[in-house]
């Protein structure tokens, strides 16, 4: 399967972008209303939990944390939450990398979803997801707020 990869220049600091895709009130409004829960050490569980199919509790996503560098670099595994795989004989594994950068008085923000296992059937809604999660992102940090998405 292909690597899913965006690329966004936003209008903010890296410190103001990290803390948009961090911090609970970054992540409650970009994931609509799931925060993470990590220590954010290395090897350590990273889960994003919010409301969803098993109630304000749903763990949408989970994985290990693979690097952690505050402002730069966010890499984690990837696993797609319980409330999603209830009839999958199987775990897919994939991995998530943020990666920011300035450029000029903008952040560059690079989303990389990597290592896919073949019949993944979570990758068609990733590729889908990011889209709005990114443009979120960028909508938070220049305008405040992100954007009237769900219908």
């Amino acid at each position: 399967m292909k690597d899913l990869k965006y690329v966004f220049y936003i209008g903010g600091t890296p410190e103001e972008v990290w803390k948009a895709l961090i911090s609970p009130e970054g992540t409650k409004q970009i994931y609509y209303g799931s925060v993470i829960r990590s220590t954010f050490q290395v090897g350590e569980l990273l889960e994003y939990v919010g409301p969803g199919a098993d109630g304000d509790e749903t763990v949408h996503v989970y994985g290990d944390v693979l690097e952690y560098v505050p402002n730069q670099v966010l890499r984690f595994t990837h696993f797609a939450g319980k409330a999603y795989t209830k009839d999958d004989k199987q775990e897919y594994e994939s991995r998530i990398s943020y990666l920011l950068e300035p450029v000029g008085s903008c952040t560059k923000l690079t989303l990389i979803h990597d290592q896919w296992q073949e019949g993944d059937p979570h990758f068609e809604n990733s590729d889908a997801a990011w889209w709005m999660i990114l443009s979120n992102t960028k909508s938070l940090v220049e305008t405040g707020k992100t954007l009237d998405l769900i219908d």
